[in-house]
């Protein structure tokens, strides 16, 4: 893993998702992950995305492209431009999810069983593979801080430092493809968990299993990593499909 990916702040935010995009799709491709930095809750609400210049660098694309990838996240609500000495590109609050009738359409648009499962493969093969090729002191350390900041938060929170331990998980797997593909299905499990309550007892289980998990891990038990990530992930998969019954 490169040095840049272990600095503190936005760039470990955001690593497991920015990465420089093909030349053919730049335009597509820069939309794509940026709307996953927003949907995925990288950037919390009312945060302001990093400076156009470093997105572009990180991205590989113009300024020029970069800003009609902004220009349409404006135009569909999900960010907001200010000006002046404090300005710059900011996330929007996303809109109330519509309960469980929103939920039934959404689930419409996707094949529930088949985001499920192959969020499951991605995530036991991710954290296999940190068990068994072993972490750094600073990916470690990276690993705790994240599984530390899931505790004592706010519910409003909850979801959004749920999801940054996992995607931390994914990246530090060492495969960039593999974190790619989680990013992207993570966000569409998202979308279907934003339509239904968070619900105290099922994240008081979450995170003994987050706890396990990450114990596992550092320990370079990959048997045991592999068995947490599959009962978390059946967890959740059990959670949607009792609000769709």
């Amino acid at each position: 893993m490169s040095h840049n990916t272990e600095r503190h702040g936005v760039d470990d935010r955001l690593a497991p998702v920015l990465r420089p995009v093909r030349a053919g799709n730049g335009f597509e491709e820069a939309l794509e992950q940026i709307l996953q930095v927003v949907r995925l809750g990288l950037v919390p609400a009312g945060e302001r995305l990093p400076a156009e210049r470093e997105l572009a660098e990180r991205l590989g694309i113009s300024r020029v492209t970069l800003r009609e990838v902004l220009k349409v996240l404006q135009d569909q609500g999900l960010v907001e431009a200010r000006r002046g000495r404090y300005g710059g590109t900011f996330v929007r609050p996303r809109q109330e999810a519509g309960g469980e009738d929103e939920l039934r359409r959404r689930v419409a648009q996707v094949d529930i069983e088949d985001v499920l499962r192959f969020r499951e493969v991605l995530e036991v093969g991710a954290a296999g593979l940190c068990a068994a090729h072993g972490l750094t002191g600073e990916q470690g350390r990276r690993l705790r801080e994240v599984l530390d900041r899931t505790h004592e938060v706010p519910l409003t929170e909850y979801r959004r430092l749920d999801t940054l331990l996992h995607l931390t998980l994914a990246e530090l797997c060492g495969s960039p493809s593999l974190t790619a593909q989680y990013a992207a299905v993570r966000a569409a499990v998202n979308d279907l968990l934003d339509c239904i309550p968070l619900l105290v007892r099922n994240l008081e289980h979450s995170q003994q299993q987050h706890t396990a998990l990450v114990e596992a891990v550092l320990d370079g038990d990959a048997d045991g990593a592999r068995e947490v990530m599959r009962e978390h992930c059946a967890g959740t998969a059990a959670l949607l499909r009792g609000f769709l019954a």
